[in-house]
């Protein structure tokens, strides 16, 4: 009787530990696999069709006051008298890139030729300005809808191009300002966890240069990490 109690009792206790034993297993790697699938929040700070003597130190100020760093699609035409504001860029740690040198859609896109030439001669400004080609592309207008011969042309060229998913929409309102570009980058975000959000420094987007600062504070308090591409 003794004996049965006590193989009994032993029986219990070996499940007892086993229980305790594979919980805690399954509990770490419940914790593994939670950290595993966790990313951190980010978004990328894009402008394009600048640079401009007008608008584009003004970001460079606030992007440098809130230690934000930023992506520059920049176009050709425009940086050729303004190659020391691709130098700052570069200095400040952005990223400049290609947009286009001459932004006009019906012959950058009038054949896979042609836009290779359009982003070529982009490339020549910059590289005359900070000592190198990029490699990182933005359609003008985005890739959206565009021929699979002239997506193709660019990456067979070796590049990368970037569209975006959130927008300011300061190219589409008319005379908008601050608190609507800000409301626009709030609430256009199509993937909450990546955000790429288009804006422009051109010189007639001074609105920008007001609505970024509180763009930038805003997406800070919720966590996340600023980041050029």
């Amino acid at each position: 009787m003794n004996r049965n109690f006590t193989a009994i009792c032993a029986a219990f206790l070996m499940c007892a530990i086993m229980i305790v034993f594979y919980g805690s297993i399954a509990l770490n790697k419940s914790s593994v696999t939670f950290a595993e699938s966790y990313e951190q929040k980010t978004i990328y700070l894009t402008f394009d069709d600048g640079p401009s003597d007008r608008v584009t130190p003004k970001i460079l100020d606030v992007l440098k006051e809130e230690d934000v760093k930023a992506t520059f699609f920049i176009v050709g035409q425009s940086a050729e008298t303004r190659k020391y504001l691709l130098r700052r860029e570069i200095e400040e740690g952005h990223t400049v890139a290609v947009h286009t040198y001459s932004h006009k859609y019906s012959e950058i896109y009038s054949s896979p030729e042609k836009l290779i030439q359009d982003i070529e001669k982009c490339n020549e400004v910059i590289k005359g300005a900070i000592g190198r080609p990029a490699a990182l592309y933005r359609f003008p207008g985005g890739s959206y809808g565009l021929s699979d011969r002239l997506i193709n042309a660019v990456t067979n060229h070796g590049l990368r191009y970037v569209d975006w998913n959130a927008s300011t929409r300061d190219a589409e309102f008319i005379n908008p300002t601050a608190d609507d570009l800000f409301r626009a980058a709030i609430n256009t975000p199509a993937n909450k966890d990546n955000i790429v959000l288009l804006a422009h420094d051109s010189t007639t987007k001074t609105a920008t240069v007001g609505a970024l600062k509180k763009i930038i504070k805003y997406y800070k308090n919720l966590g996340y990490t600023f980041a050029a591409f």
